[in-house]
């Protein structure tokens, strides 16, 4: 099975297979860790002050894809746009994943373009999405 990752925060493998439940082991998977440079605020982003927000997607992705291969679940990983949507659709034309897998904050803790809709994702790019709180 090939997972496409998408997060805002490190994840372990714990949390990817809390994730998945019963549907797969993601030690048996290959794994694509993609992390958006989300943007703090709306003004921040439509300022297009990114240097911050593609840092910290870059520490992410470092840190999620580390832990992932101390686990012995084989990761690799990449920074994405700032919109996910946007994240999502670039990572899929070089890795075409069978399943999706969103970590994001919820309520007041969400980054700005952080609420993603799970049933939207399934339907615009044909995969299972499953969605979990990080």
């Amino acid at each position: 099975m090939k997972l496409l990752v998408l997060t805002s925060e490190p994840i372990t493998a714990q949390q990817l297979r809390s994730a998945l439940g019963a549907d797969g082991d993601p030690a048996d998977a290959e794994v694509m860790v993609v992390v958006p440079a989300l943007a703090d605020s709306a003004f921040k982003f439509w300022m297009s002050d990114a240097d911050d927000a593609i840092a910290r997607a870059e520490e992410v992705r470092r840190a999620s894809v580390d832990q992932l291969g101390e686990a012995g679940v084989p990761a690799t990983g990449d920074t994405g746009e700032s919109d996910p949507y946007t994240a999502i659709e670039d990572a899929l034309k070089t890795f075409d994943a069978d399943r999706i897998v969103l970590f994001t904050h919820g309520g007041d803790t969400q980054r700005y373009r952080e609420d993603l809709d799970e049933s939207e994702i399934a339907e615009r790019f044909g995969r299972p999405v499953d969605h979990a709180s990080v």
